[in-house]
């Protein structure tokens, strides 16, 4: 009769951890991503036109609105500020609905929303690559979030 084969738990719960963590930082990439992201992927029936920055703080520029459409033009439009944001820059923006706060449309737009995935798909490909020993698994999640780093950064 041979002795019994004890298994470790650990290799297990190692995997489970690195996984979980992996899986915390996409979704936390995708859930800062989606704040802003929303607004540029669903602007249908959301006040589209075109934002005058006027002058800039810290943290938010402010300027003026033109609609594209019909609607009221006003002095008081906010934009998150940015690399991408500069004073007497114009942009095409959709406002959210209820405030006074524009967001960049188009591609521009559209990729400095996703900013906050792709600096999460980075890290979590180190988790992956690292933790987990997926090796293929993290070059294609360091690949996607590096093409859209470049991305945005060559459309901004």
């Amino acid at each position: 009769m041979s002795p019994k084969k004890r298994t470790s738990v650990l290799p297990y719960a190692r995997v489970t951890a690195m996984a979980l963590v992996a899986l915390l930082l996409v979704v936390a990439g995708v859930w800062a991503s989606w704040g802003n992201a929303q607004h540029v992927l669903l602007s249908k029936g959301r006040e589209h036109g075109t934002m005058t920055v006027t002058g800039c703080g810290d943290v938010v520029c402010t300027g003026r609105f033109a609609p594209g459409g019909t609607g009221e033009s006003r002095t008081d439009m906010t934009i998150t500020r940015s690399v991408a944001v500069e004073k007497g820059g114009r942009y095409d923006v959709v406002v959210k609905p209820g405030t006074k706060e524009a967001v960049r449309t188009g591609w521009a737009g559209g990729l400095h929303a996703w900013l906050p995935l792709a600096g999460a798909l980075v890290l979590a490909a180190l988790i992956i690559g690292g933790g987990l020993r997926w090796t293929r698994v993290a070059w294609a999640s360091g690949a996607v979030g590096g093409a859209l780093l470049v991305a945005s950064f060559l459309a901004l």
